[in-house]
């Protein structure tokens, strides 16, 4: 692993940790030459899951495309990212587990579920990017 400050390819793992129900490794790792710490996460990715968008064109799932809008979504508010991982993870493993292929509109509503309960000021932030609201009435309909 190259180091995040110097680029030095020689650095060793000082501590490992695991996170996200068994989902990620933690590792700190510490440069040899400048002796920098730093933090990596290791998880199994997902290669293999097709999403079908609305027009009916197919590209492989994005985990960063899904991260970039719920972080939206979470902007402002009290959460690390390690919550928005776990989120994520909850998701992913439902998904891979169930379908090669997933319709779009099943991956935001799943995100919309899971925000529900737990996550109102989030959950209508991404509802409103999700649905395309345009005008406070929108807004209005979806809260009263």
């Amino acid at each position: 692993m190259k180091c995040a400050k110097c680029k030095n390819m020689d650095t060793k793992v000082v501590d490992s940790r695991i996170i996200d129900n068994w989902q990620t490794i933690r590792r700190r790792r510490e440069c040899e030459f400048c002796w920098y710490r730093f933090t990596t996460f290791e998880r199994m990715g997902i290669t293999d899951l097709m999403v079908i968008k609305k027009d009916g064109s197919k590209e492989m799932y994005d985990h960063s495309k899904l991260k970039k809008a719920i972080l939206l979504a979470f902007a402002k508010t009290n959460f690390t990212n390690e919550e928005i991982e776990n989120l994520l993870n909850t998701l992913e493993i439902k998904w891979q587990s169930q379908w090669p292929e997933i319709q779009s509109s099943m991956i935001w509503d799943d995100v919309l579920e899971l925000l529900k309960e737990d996550y109102p000021v989030p959950y209508v932030r991404f509802f409103s990017v999700y649905k395309s609201f345009d005008s406070l009435d929108d807004f209005k309909q979806l809260i009263w």
